[in-house]
């Protein structure tokens, strides 16, 4: 399966939702689909790295630390991602991410942003494993 991402619409805001054939490839594919609802991605280069790591008590709480890790990193650097590596691990009793995004900085003529992103919110949060062994990481962002 890969990875792939989807969106789904939230009242005013926007559903994400990223699939993988690991946990982590389903965070990345979240990420993805983060930065998509953004900009096309396919105009966005992967030139440079950021560094991100975060910790939580779950794997729910991590995907909404990991995206507004992006997000806060995005806005302080004023750029856009488009590929992205994580590693996740357990860690006293909760987990810890080690991840990096790729991206550049925001040229609006060539990236056309659409809108901003402002949150990884709580709404609809969910990671888990599907029936095929699969795995999902969901979560509404407010735009």
């Amino acid at each position: 399966m890969g990875a792939r991402y989807s969106h789904f619409p939230h009242k005013a805001d926007m559903g994400v939702r990223g699939f993988g054939d690991t946990v982590e490839a389903a965070f990345c594919a979240a990420a993805t689909g983060m930065f998509a609802v953004v900009a096309d991605l396919r105009r966005v280069r992967p030139r440079d790295d950021v560094s991100v790591t975060c910790s939580a008590p779950d794997l729910e709480l991590l995907l909404v630390d990991w995206l507004s890790a992006l997000l806060r990193e995005a806005d302080t650097r004023g750029m856009l991602f488009s590929r992205f590596s994580v590693l996740i691990h357990e860690q006293n009793g909760g987990f810890a991410l080690s991840g990096a995004a790729r991206g550049e900085v925001v040229d609006r003529e060539r990236h056309q942003p659409r809108v901003e992103v402002k949150a990884a919110t709580w709404a609809e949060l969910a990671v888990g494993q599907l029936p095929d062994g699969s795995w999902v990481a969901q979560c509404v962002v407010d735009v």
